[in-house]
Formats: C-alpha cells, sequence, structure tokens
C-alpha cells in the first residue's frame, strides 16, 4: 500500500512538531483509503498529554480526543487513517515504544526533528502480528 500527503499538509505536519520542540508532538490523519491507497486529506494537532519530564521523548493522547477525532471525521465524510508524530533528535523510525501503543491498519508518520528544524519525514504501518512495522510509500503531491 502506498500513501498520498498533500505538501500542504506536510508544511503543516513540520510547523506544528518544530513548534513543539524540543518534546515530541503529534495529532490525527483524516483521509479515505481507495484502490489501496491511503489519501490524507487534512492533519489536526493534539496536545501532549504524557508527562511533562517524559514529553522530549514520548507522546500520549487521551482517549476523549481519539473519540472526537472519529466523531469529527464521521461528520466530515472522512475516515481516522492514522496518526502522527515527532521524534526530536531521533531518526524518524519507530521505536518499541511506537510499536507497543500502535494499531494495525493506522498510518504512522513520523517526522526527525534536528535542533528544531524539520528534517525527514517517513511513513509506517504495523503489521497485524505487532512484530514490526513496514515502511509505506509515502508520496508527497502538490
Amino acid at each position: 500500500m502506498s500513501v498520498t500527503l498533500p505538501t500542504n499538509l506536510q508544511a503543516e505536519i513540520f510547523k506544528q512538531m518544530e513548534a513543539t520542540y524540543p518534546n515530541e508532538g503529534g495529532g490525527f490523519l483524516l483521509g479515505d483509503i481507495r484502490q489501496g491507497v491511503t489519501h490524507i486529506v487534512d492533519v489536526i494537532g493534539v496536545e501532549n498529554v504524557f508527562e511533562t519530564e517524559e514529553q522530549y521523548h514520548r507522546y500520549a493522547m487521551t482517549p476523549q480526543n481519539w473519540s472526537k477525532m472519529e466523531d469529527e471525521a464521521d461528520a466530515r465524510g472522512l475516515v481516522l487513517v492514522g496518526y502522527y508524530h515527532s521524534h526530536p533528535d531521533s531518526p524518524a523510525i519507530p521505536s518499541v515504544y511506537d510499536r507497543d501503543h500502535a494499531l494495525p491498519n493506522f498510518v504512522y508518520i513520523i517526522t526527525s526533528v534536528q535542533n528544531g528544524k524539520a528534517v525527514d519525514m517517513t511513513c509506517w504501518r504495523l503489521r497485524p502480528d505487532r512484530t514490526a512495522f513496514d515502511a509505506e510509500q509515502l508520496h508527497i503531491q502538490a
């Protein structure tokens, strides 16, 4: 499978992730899935509610955030297709913590933010058996 992300939404994710540096930031990916391709049409940032002293390497949101986003997606005729977050001063690859807290079938976009600047973006999907993430093709489109 592959994922499409408009350039303006990539820029929005970069802006959000740079603003949360040196802590992790994140949010939801809304879109649709057609012919095996996940199309992201909106990104919505969500405040990091992890313990303050751990936010430099952890990101969390509340169950209420999930519920609200599912309702918003439904109201807009979209689907909650995934989640994005940053890795401050670390590579844009999933951690063991990411794997342990991920859901199969969701798209996970990770942005590496080095010294306050977004420098890399990758896309992943958790295997159904939860043993690992597989890289997804991420197509940035105008």
